[in-house]
């Protein structure tokens, strides 16, 4: 996105995925997200005729808007997390465990939500890095106050005086909370300084692969694509798994098998995404869960599959529901 506040005021609907975007990040989840940027329109609305240009363009009012509507809904509400940040790694043999309610996680979102249409390919880049959900959840790791400073700073490449007039403060209290933003990103995961560049020939190779692996059930083929230190969740179980071999064991194992399911690929969180579907009594494929995948170099280093598909289906295209639930 890498939008500075500068700028000429566009109406306030144009600027619903870019609002989208720093709601999700601010608060982890798209459906908070939606619920934050509503909130914010109606309140710009409502104060239409008291917004005075001289104080600022009407972007950064309604950032200012959007922001104290997110503090208030961060107010005294637990930390959204990954799997991986709720307990240390399961054996593979020990059972599903526990689940969390939906409230502990942070939730994937489509890329249709929260890119906007008229952003440029080094805006995009930037927006994707900072919308994968290691990054959206190291964000949760930062008290209230310092998330929009870094998302402003960092992300959104605003002014510190910018974000000074928007958080009604000084600069050195911007430039102090960016700091220690900063130090608590480098702590729980690195923060992205150039945004990846786009899926190399290698990669979208990998991609594939491992699709055709999953579908065919070769456990083996698909295991040599992870990483060593690859992890794999399924949100809404607490139970992760660490290394190669313990997803291998997990991934043969009857009782979870994926066995005739498929992998349509899908748009979220700036990173490769795909629904599996799974064959009904009649043959037609339908959605069961939502895959995410991290991939670094030539290797996929992180899978997470989210299981609420009733509650994440209806914020993706209807276009992409229908494909994912068709026959192929």
């Amino acid at each position: 996105m890498s939008q500075t506040s500068t700028g000429d005021a566009p109406p306030f609907e144009s600027m619903r995925a870019e609002l989208t975007g720093y709601c999700y990040r601010m608060l982890g989840s798209p459906f908070d997200a939606e619920d934050a940027v509503q909130e914010t329109l109606l309140r710009a609305w409502r104060a239409r005729d008291r917004y005075d240009q001289r104080r600022g363009s009407t972007r950064t009012w309604l950032y200012a808007i959007a922001t104290n509507v997110c503090l208030d809904l961060l107010r005294g509400a637990r930390r959204r997390a990954l799997a991986m940040d709720l307990g240390p790694a399961a054996e593979a043999a020990t059972g599903l465990g526990a689940t969390a309610p939906e409230q502990a996680w942070v939730l994937p979102a489509p890329d249709s939500r929260l890119l906007p249409a008229d952003a440029g390919p080094e805006q995009l880049a930037v927006a994707r890095e900072t919308l994968r959900l290691a990054f959206v959840a190291a964000l949760q790791h930062l008290p209230p106050r310092q998330r929009p400073v870094l998302i402003l700073r960092d992300v959104l490449c605003w002014h510190a005086s910018e974000v000074a007039a928007l958080l009604d403060c000084g600069v050195a209290a911007v430039t102090s909370a960016l700091q220690r933003a900063r130090a608590t990103l480098r702590a729980v995961a690195p923060a992205p300084t150039q945004p990846l560049p786009p899926l190399d020939d290698t990669q979208r190779t990998l991609l594939a692969d491992y699709c055709a692996a999953f579908e065919r059930h070769d456990v083996d083929a698909l295991v040599r694509l992870l990483h060593t230190d690859a992890t794999m969740s399924m949100p809404p179980l607490r139970w992760w798994l660490r290394g190669r071999d313990r997803i291998r064991a997990a991934l043969l194992d009857p009782a979870g098998s994926c066995a005739d399911a498929r992998l349509t690929p899908t748009a979220a969180n700036g990173q490769p995404a795909f629904w599996q579907t799974r064959p009904g009594p009649d043959g037609h494929h339908t959605p069961f869960a939502l895959v995410l995948l991290d991939v670094a170099g030539n290797q996929v280093t992180g899978i997470t599959t989210f299981l609420d598909t009733d509650r994440l289906l209806p914020l993706f295209a209807p276009a992409t529901v229908a494909g994912a639930a068709s026959t192929r």
